[in-house]
C-alpha cells in the first residue's frame, strides 16, 4: 500500500510571521483611503487646486494597482523576503516625508512612491504564506485572513484618519505607517523565510511603464477637462493616454508571457468576475470620498464626527462578507453577485436624495457598503473559476489589480465628475478652479449667502453622481445575472490564489 506523505503543518513561528503579514496588507489597504478626511485640513495648510487635491487621494492607489505584478516578478526573481523588506523601507520613507510634506507637489510625490513601495511588498505577502502553509487546510485560512486584511483596511482608511485627525494634523495619518514598517523591519527576518522561484518569468518593465503611464495620462486629460475646462492641453493628454495604451495592448499582444494576458478577457464569465470585483470598489471608494467632503464641508462635522457617522458602512461591509459566505452555498453565484451589486446601486440612489443632513447619506452608504462586501467574497473565486487551470496565476493578478484599480479609479473619477458639476454651479464671485474647502474659505468672506449657494453646488454634483453610479450598478447587476448563470465555483488550486509573487 503506497504511503501518502502529508505535507507539515504550520507551528507557531508561522503563525505569528501571518500576523505580521496580515498587518502590513491592512496598513497598505487603508492608505488608499486614509486621507479622505484629512481634505479640508490638506486644504487649509498646502492650498492645492482641485486637481492636486485628486492627485494627492488617488496617485497611491494607481501606482500600487499598475506595478503588483511586475513587482511581484520581481520579487520571484530576486527574493520575496528581500523585495518585502525594500517596499516596507521605501512606503515607510515616503510616509514620513509625505507627513511634512511643504507642498501639494510634494505630498503628491511622495504619495506615488509609497505607491511605489505598496507594490513592492504586497505581491510578496501572498508567495510567502504559500511558502509558510504547505497544509492546503491551513493555507486556505493563512489566505482568508490576507483577503480580509485587504478588504477590511480599504474599509477602516477613513475612519482612523478621521480618529486621528481629531486629535493631530493631517500629517499623523501617515505618520501611523512607521508602526507596521517597524514590524516588518523587525520581525521579519526572524519570522519570515526568504523564498525564490527557480525559474522566474521575465520582468517585463517597458509593459509596466506602459500600463501606468496610459493610465495617469488619461486620467490626468479628464482631470483637467473637469476642472480647467475641455481645452486644447487636456485633449492632448488623452490622445497621449490613449495612444500609450495602444502601444501597450499591441505590446502584450507580442509578448510569449504577457504582463497582462488578455486572451483571458475573451471569456465572458471572467471579464465579468472582474467588472463586478473592480465596480464595486469603484463604487466604494467614489462614494466614501464624496461623503467625507459632504459630511465635512456642507454639514460643518469634524473630522471625528464625520468619520464616526459613518461607521455603520464600515459594519456593511462586514455584514455583506458575511451574507455572500452563508448564501454560498445555497444560492446561485449569479444571484448572490446581482444581487450585491443590486443593493449597491439602491444605496447610492438613496444618496442621491440626500438633503440637510446626514440620515440619507449614512443609510444610502451603509446600503452600498453591504452589497460590496457580498461582491467581494466572490469575485475572486469567479475570476477564477472562469479561467483555464494554467492560467490561474495571471487570473488571480488581474482580479487583484482590478481591486486596486477599480478604488483608485472610484476617487480619480467620481471625484471629478463631482467637481466639475459642483464648480459649474458656483457663484461667479468665486474661482472655479479650487477645491471646496478653500472655496467655502472665500465665501465665508463673501456672506453666508455666498456659503450656502456652495454647499448647494457640492450637495447637487453629489446627487447628480450618485444617480450616475447607481445606474452603472444597476447595469452591472442585469450583466451579471445573465452572463455569471450556471457557473460552478470549484476549488481552485492552492497555488492559484495570487499574482506571481
Amino acid at each position: 500500500m503506497p504511503v501518502v506523505h502529508m505535507p507539515p503543518l504550520a507551528g507557531r513561528r508561522q503563525w505569528a510571521g501571518l500576523t505580521v503579514l496580515i498587518t502590513a496588507c491592512l496598513f497598505v489597504s487603508m492608505d488608499i483611503s486614509v486621507l479622505f478626511y484629512a481634505a479640508p485640513s490638506l486644504s487649509r495648510d498646502l492650498a492645492p487646486s482641485a486637481g492636486q487635491l485628486l492627485w494627492i487621494l488617488d496617485a497611491y492607489g494607481f501606482l500600487l494597482a499598475g506595478l503588483l505584478v511586475t513587482m511581484g516578478v520581481l520579487g520571484d526573481r530576486y527574493g520575496r523576503r528581500r523585495m518585502l523588506m525594500a517596499g516596507a523601507a521605501v512606503f515607510g520613507g515616503a510616509s514620513v516625508v509625505a507627513a511634512f510634506a511643504p507642498s501639494a507637489g510634494t505630498l503628491i510625490v511622495c504619495r506615488a512612491v509609497m505607491g511605489i513601495g505598496a507594490a513592492m511588498l504586497a505581491p510578496s505577502t501572498l508567495a510567502l504564506i504559500s511558502t509558510m502553509f504547505r497544509d492546503r487546510a491551513q493555507r486556505r485560512t493563512a489566505i482568508g485572513l490576507w483577503s480580509a486584511a485587504f478588504a477590511a483596511g480599504a474599509a477602516l482608511g477613513p475612519l482612523v484618519g478621521g480618529l486621528l485627525l481629531g486629535h493631530f494634523w493631517w500629517g499623523s495619518v501617515l505618520l501611523v505607517n512607521i508602526a507596521v514598517v517597524a514590524l516588518l523591519l523587525g520581525a521579519g527576518p526572524w519570522l519570515l523565510p526568504e523564498s525564490e522561484d527557480p525559474a522566474p518569468g521575465t520582468v517585463d518593465l517597458f509593459g509596466a511603464v506602459l500600463s501606468v503611464a496610459a493610465i495617469l495620462l488619461v486620467i490626468h486629460g479628464a482631470k483637467r477637462a473637469a476642472t480647467e475646462g475641455p481645452d486644447a492641453w487636456a485633449l492632448t493628454w488623452l490622445v497621449a493616454g490613449l495612444a500609450v495604451g495602444a502601444v501597450f495592448v499591441r505590446h502584450q499582444l507580442r509578448r510569449a508571457r504577457p504582463l497582462i494576458d488578455l486572451a483571458l478577457f475573451r471569456r465572458r464569465t471572467f471579464s465579468t468576475g472582474i467588472l463586478a470585483n473592480g465596480i464595486t470598489q469603484f463604487a466604494l471608494m467614489g462614494m466614501t470620498l464624496l461623503a467625507a467632503q459632504y459630511l465635512q464641508s456642507v454639514l460643518g462635522l469634524s473630522a471625528l464626527a464625520a468619520a464616526l457617522w459613518m461607521l455603520p458602512s464600515v459594519a456593511g461591509v462586514i455584514a455583506g462578507l458575511a451574507l455572500a459566505g452563508k448564501a454560498a452555498g445555497r444560492l446561485d453565484p449569479a444571484v448572490t453577485v446581482a444581487l450585491g451589486l443590486g443593493l449597491a446601486a439602491l444605496g447610492c440612489a438613496v444618496i442621491s436624495r440626500t438633503g440637510d443632513g446626514p440620515a440619507l447619506l449614512v443609510t444610502g452608504a451603509t446600503v452600498t457598503a453591504v452589497g460590496v462586501g457580498t461582491v467581494a467574497l466572490l469575485a475572486t473565486d469567479i475570476v477564477l473559476a472562469a479561467a483555464p487551470p494554467e492560467r490561474a496565476g495571471a487570473a488571480s493578478a488581474l482580479a487583484e489589480t482590478s481591486t486596486e484599480l477599480g478604488a483608485a479609479l472610484g476617487v480619480a473619477v467620481l471625484g471629478t465628475v463631482s467637481t466639475a458639476l459642483y464648480q459649474a454651479g458656483l457663484p461667479g464671485s468665486l474661482p472655479d478652479s479650487g477645491t471646496l474647502a478653500g472655496a467655502l474659505q472665500e465665501a465665508h468672506r463673501q456672506g453666508p449667502a455666498v456659503g450656502a449657494a456652495v454647499r448647494e453646488a457640492f450637495t447637487h454634483g453629489l446627487r447628480v453622481t450618485m444617480v450616475a453610479m447607481a445606474a452603472l450598478l444597476g447595469a452591472a447587476a442585469l450583466t451579471a445575472f445573465r452572463v455569471l448563470r450556471g457557473i460552478r465555483l470549484d476549488n481552485p488550486p492552492d497555488d492559484a490564489a495570487g499574482p506571481p509573487g
